[in-house]
Formats: structure tokens, C-alpha cells, sequence
């Protein structure tokens, strides 16, 4: 079990949108012979679609809205890739993700640098602890300077940047890199498919002739400038500072021209991590036990279209999972049988008889399953991995068709339970009106899409004016939620609102910091907790 464990890979890839990191994953699939035709995001004629991008919603609007794990095999190791949502207005998920990898490929675009949400993700990476590689595409167009690009990776991210290549020139002068430390040159050439010329061994290092002739005077000079610039004032290479997150190396290239992109791969898996210990109970569990236990970090409906199912998925943590074996859902207590398990690319499944610590899979048939619940061999091992994100945007949905009513409430009870949105209840009356709760409105979007498409059930939205929720709590050392506490007897200002969460507990709802303070300071025995 622990050999097993030390030839997985777990990682995630992570950038803003449009740096390019859909690109490079189909690309990295290539090398692993998980695919034998790159697809594009919008899909051209004779060339597929992303496999990573498997909703119909993505296809059209070329963006990534869900993350997908995507396992392959390569030069002896175990792949496990997930491919996480650009888009901010999906983080949620994203964040989600990277609780279940032990490293993280950072994608930059050469010719913008670090962007908000590449920041943003970053700073996740970095309260965990998490080796971060960094792979600066686009480099056939026109890109900032190599220099001020490491620059900015130090000073805007607070991390050492080493970089494994050199670029040799950009855009229409990009010639290709330079490997440091195999003192070799990758020359690039735009030609259909992706090809380029194999590694030309420099004798003479980065002044040989070879590379010299290669290069304009200019762009020449340049290489021999920032060559000698990182050399000499540059971060050194640790591998024990690349897992402890301190440095990250920095490949140079271009994912859609497939180039630097095995560079990228090989180093990549040669000083990346295998499955990390996690912490249960405020002791390590260590990947190499054999005792069973993972977690639950995604759960997804409807994946395959012909069968309403929902799956599921389940990162190892330690021992081994064998096919038709029993564990505890420690939360509940009580012990399953998890029969149907799948191996996951993309949208498509095989079944699935063993896997080991890093491994990710996929859980069908368990409806009790929760995002953050632990499975174990038995109840002494529990995970807190998932963090909780407040939602930022509220917004009114409606049924316009009551004929609908049972799909409709079906769909938005499971969407909930994905992790989607968070769903709330406002009285009114007699009846209680759907209320979503979502880090950005692209969520709403894609409800409304899913509703439909996946349930049948046509949907309506109505924005609204609330920006925060919290849960209504006692003062005192033994603080307890409130949760029957009505408007009469609080002093609510004029734009707030009481109403339920998932689990039937009331929480209020507020426009401004100003109204959430209002709300504190006049009512006596009474705080805010977290939403």
C-alpha cells in the first residue's frame, strides 16, 4: 500500500480565466495517452471537445463552470488531475478541490502576469501549505519580461520563483527554451499538431553556437542578461522549499502550440509529493495505513444523462478501497456498502476494483453522503478539510409553472446539496419563498440551466439587495443559536429579513455592514454568529 501511494500524483490546475488552463490539461492528457486529440473550447470542426468540459453549458460559453478529475497513467506514475473552474463566481468550488491535492499547477499568462483570481487561489495554496509549480503560457505572443515576471511571482505572491527554463525570446521572436539544468536547448516551431524540434544538447551551455544563431543579437543578449541575473541573484533550488511551499519552480512555454508542456510534466512529477498525511483529531493519518479512510469534497448529479445519479467524490486519504467493502460515514454513524465505484475522466466512468491513498473516485447508490463527510474502516478517524465560504449574492427563485412544483423543489434540493448554492427559506405567510445564496451570480445562471436542463423545471430568478447572512445567537459563554426568535420581539431595520437555512436554523439576512451593526447594537442579549 505505501509503494502504491508514493507513485500517486494528486494535483490541481489553477489560474485566472483565460491563462490557459483547460488548454494544458488536455495537452498534459496527450502525454499520459489519455487522449489521442487535443480538443479546443470551442470546439472547431474535426477537433473534439475538452474533455475536461463536459457540461453543455461550458461548450457554449467556453469557460469551465464544474471541476473534473481526470486519471491517467505516466512514466510510472498514477495520475490524478482535477481541473478546476476559472471563473471567480465558481471559487467556492475551486477551493473545495484543492483541499483534495497535495500540489498545485499555477497557470500565468505570459503577456498579463498575475491576475486577481490567480492571487486569490494562491493565497488558499498558501494557508495549506501547498506546493505551488508554476507554468507562464503564451509565450508565442507577445510577453513581459522574463526578469519582471519573477519579479512579480516574489513580490505579488510572497514566494521564491525559480525558474526550471529560460524563454528564448517571446512572440513572433519566441525561438524557444532553455533548459538550466540539462544545460539544453527545446527550439520551437509553429507547425499543425503541435510538433517541435526534439532537445538540441548545447555543449557549450547557454553561449553555445547552436543557441546563439538561433536567437536574433538582441534576443541573444537578453537570455545571456536574465541567464546570468538568476544565476547569480536568482532564488536556489531546494526540493524540500518546493513541498514546503516556500519556492516554486517556473516552466516557460505554450499550451496551445504543445510546447514546454512534457518539460513542464517530467519536472513536475519528479519533485512534486506523493499523498500527504491529513490531520484527524489533531493527530497526522499517514497515507501508507492500512486502515481505509477518505473524504467526500465534491458531490455531483446528473452526469450521465440517461440515469438521474449522483455521484459522489471520495479522495483516499490512507489503506486501500476495495470495491463492494464497508465503512462508516463517520457523521452519521452509520456503515455503508460502497458497491459501485468508478475511475473518473471527465464525464466518463469504468468501473473501479481498488484504489489507494491519493487516489480519487467515485461513489454512486450512497444518497447519505455529504460534502465533508469522512469515510472510514471505523468511526476514529474524522477530516475537516472543507472550508465554508459565506455567500455574497442572494437572489429570489421562482416557479413559474405548478405543475412543475415536484421537479422544481427536487432540483433545487439537489443543487443545494452539491454545493451549488446554498438554499434558504423566507416565511411568508402560509408559505415560504426559495431564496439562493451563491459567492457570484454566474451561479444563479448555471441553477437556472440545470433546473431545466437536467429537471425539467423552467425557473425564474429575482435579485435582490442582501449582501451578507449570519445565524442569530445568544450572548454569553454558553452561546447557543436562537431559532425562535420572530420579528416582533427583535429590532430588525427596515431592508432585512428573517429566514431559514439548510438545516432549518434562523439566520437573518442583511443589505450593509451599517443595517448588520444596527441589528447588534439594538438588541440586548442577542450577537451574530457565522452564517
Amino acid at each position: 500500500m505505501l509503494s502504491e501511494a508514493l507513485r500517486r500524483r494528486t494535483f490541481a490546475i489553477v489560474s485566472h480565466p483565460d491563462a490557459g488552463k483547460t488548454t494544458l490539461t488536455e495537452k498534459l492528457l496527450l502525454y499520459g495517452g489519455a487522449l489521442h486529440l487535443a480538443g479546443t473550447v470551442t470546439a472547431r470542426k474535426k477537433e473534439r471537445t475538452t474533455v475536461s468540459d463536459w457540461m453543455e453549458l461550458e461548450r457554449k460559453r467556453g469557460i469551465s463552470v464544474s471541476s473534473t478529475v481526470l486519471n491517467f497513467d505516466y512514466g510510472g506514475y498514477r495520475v490524478n488531475l482535477l481541473d478546476t473552474p476559472g471563473h471567480k463566481d465558481f471559487s467556492e468550488d475551486t477551493y473545495r478541490v484543492l483541499t483534495a491535492v497535495d500540489s498545485v499547477i499555477m497557470v500565468i499568462d505570459g503577456g498579463k502576469g498575475i491576475e486577481g483570481q490567480t492571487r486569490k487561489l494562491f493565497e488558499v495554496c498558501r494557508r495549506r501549505s501547498t506546493p505551488v509549480f508554476t507554468f507562464v503560457n503564451k509565450m508565442d505572443r507577445p510577453a513581459l519580461d522574463t526578469l519582471a515576471l519573477l519579479d512579480e511571482i516574489e513580490r505579488v505572491l510572497s514566494i521564491r520563483a525559480y525558474p526550471m527554463n529560460l524563454p528564448m525570446g517571446s512572440g513572433v521572436d519566441f525561438k524557444g527554451i532553455f533548459d538550466r539544468r540539462a544545460g539544453t536547448a527545446c527550439f520551437y516551431e509553429r507547425v499543425p499538431g503541435g510538433a517541435y524540434r526534439a532537445p538540441v544538447a548545447a555543449a557549450g551551455g547557454i553561449g553555445d553556437p547552436i543557441v546563439k544563431e538561433a536567437l536574433t543579437s538582441s534576443a541573444y543578449a537578453t537570455l545571456l542578461e536574465e541567464a546570468e541575473m538568476v544565476e547569480h541573484a536568482g532564488a536556489s533550488f531546494s526540493p524540500e522549499d518546493v513541498l514546503a511551499g516556500r519556492t516554486t519552480p517556473v516552466f516557460f512555454g505554450s499550451a496551445a502550440n504543445n510546447f514546454g508542456v512534457q518539460l513542464l510534466l517530467d519536472g513536475f512529477l519528479e519533485f512534486s509529493p506523493p499523498p500527504l498525511p491529513r490531520m484527524s483529531r489533531g493527530a497526522p493519518v499517514d497515507p501508507g495505513s492500512e486502515l481505509f479512510s477518505g473524504f467526500v469534497f465534491k458531490i455531483q448529479a446528473n452526469m450521465d444523462p440517461k440515469h438521474r445519479d449522483r455521484m459522489a467524490f471520495v479522495r483516499i486519504v490512507s489503506g486501500r478501497f476495495e470495491r463492494g467493502m464497508t465503512a462508516v460515514n463517520v457523521r452519521t454513524g452509520k456503515t455503508t456498502r460502497l458497491a459501485n465505484s468508478s475511475a473518473l475522466f471527465g464525464r466518463e466512468r469504468t468501473t473501479v476494483d481498488e484504489a489507494f491513498a491519493g487516489d480519487v473516485i467515485g461513489v454512486l447508490g450512497v444518497d447519505a453522503l455529504r460534502i465533508g463527510d469522512t469515510l472510514c474502516a471505523d468511526e476514529s478517524v474524522v477530516y475537516d478539510e472543507i472550508p465554508l465560504f459565506p455567500p455574497e449574492c442572494f437572489a429570489i427563485i421562482h416557479n413559474p409553472s405548478p405543475a412543475n412544483y415536484k421537479r422544481f423543489r427536487e432540483g433545487l434540493t439537489q443543487l443545494a446539496l452539491e454545493g451549488l448554492v446554498k438554499l434558504y427559506e423566507i416565511p411568508a405567510g402560509h408559505q415560504r419563498i426559495s431564496l439562493l445564496g451563491a459567492v457570484g451570480p454566474l451561479q444563479f445562471d448555471l441553477v437556472q440551466y440545470r433546473l431545466e436542463s437536467e429537471y425539467g423545471a423552467a425557473s425564474r430568478i429575482e435579485n435582490t439587495d442582501w449582501t451578507m447572512v449570519r445565524r442569530i445567537k445568544s450572548k454569553g459563554v454558553d452561546s447557543k443559536d436562537i431559532n425562535n426568535a420572530d420579528e416582533k420581539s427583535l429590532h430588525i431595520p427596515a431592508g432585512a429579513r428573517l429566514a431559514l437555512d439548510g438545516d432549518g436554523r434562523q439566520v437573518i439576512l442583511f443589505p450593509t455592514d451599517w443595517h448588520m451593526r444596527f441589528f447588534e447594537e439594538h438588541n440586548d442579549g442577542v450577537t451574530l454568529g457565522d452564517f
